[in-house]
């Protein structure tokens, strides 16, 4: 079990007719359900090609991370395609994963609320127990996952990623430690300037935030039981959706 080195960046020439990206779950599988409901409600009247892309950080701190990855693998009905990215905290947990010891970072992260979701409520002293313990309750399937989840998804004028961009880098050349990490705060070069619009999460906000470029999803769902998304349109145009 290890964490990627590098993750795969997805390039498109050419962009859908409707996106819906939504911001980070955080183990709020029933506030997901019904975010994609309402989705799939409102791509049933629209012709076309159409994507959902998950911004990452499916897991941790709210109650049902398990259930979230496992409907993240499941195919999705109608005629629309899903693209889940990688979140910071799917890096953390894999990390655990391939060195588990009582003092990880990631169990004062959210991990002990993934780790009770996938039926394992206290953390045994011993490393080869609790490496025996993981092992029989988190399905391979699931680490594999992880593991194989984007860090990046671009298509013209707009680009997907779950924490943001170091403006002026080219996309090819973006760090998975940025995509996954970085703080508006610490994009020091204005983000007006790109040729693109970057739509993420991480930075939780109150509201669905547009600044500076920059298109912020997360709208902190385990903490304020609201999961939201936006529908973005071939001609530009933004709408905010939500589940409560």
């Amino acid at each position: 079990m290890q964490t990627p080195q590098m993750r795969r960046k997805l390039f498109s020439h050419d962009r859908p007719d409707i996106i819906y990206a939504i911001g980070d779950v955080h183990g709020c599988f029933d506030l997901l359900q019904a975010l994609q409901k309402k989705i799939l409600s409102d791509a049933a009247h629209i012709h076309g090609s159409k994507w959902i892309v998950m911004l990452g950080d499916y897991i941790d701190r709210g109650p049902k991370s398990s259930y979230v990855i496992h409907e993240l693998m499941q195919p999705i009905s109608g005629d629309i395609d899903r693209f889940c990215l990688a979140g910071n905290h799917e890096a953390t947990m894999l990390d655990f994963l391939s060195d588990p010891r009582e003092d990880h970072l990631w169990l004062e992260f959210g991990g002990m609320e993934t780790l009770k979701s996938y039926g394992i409520g206290e953390i045994p002293a011993d490393k080869k127990s609790l490496k025996a313990r993981l092992h029989e309750h988190i399905p391979q399937s699931h680490i594999d996952f992880m593991t194989s989840l984007p860090s990046l998804l671009a298509v013209p004028g707009f680009c997907f990623v779950h924490a943001g961009v170091v403006n002026g880098v080219p996309l090819q050349r973006q760090h998975d430690k940025h995509l996954l990490w970085i703080r508006p705060k610490d994009q020091t070069v204005p983000g007006a300037d790109n040729l693109f619009m970057t739509v993420h999460g991480h930075t939780p906000v109150r509201t669905v935030s547009l600044s500076d470029n920059r298109l912020n999803v997360d709208t902190g769902a385990f903490m304020t039981g609201r999961l939201s998304a936006v529908k973005i349109t071939r001609d530009g145009a933004i709408t905010v959706m939500h589940a409560e």
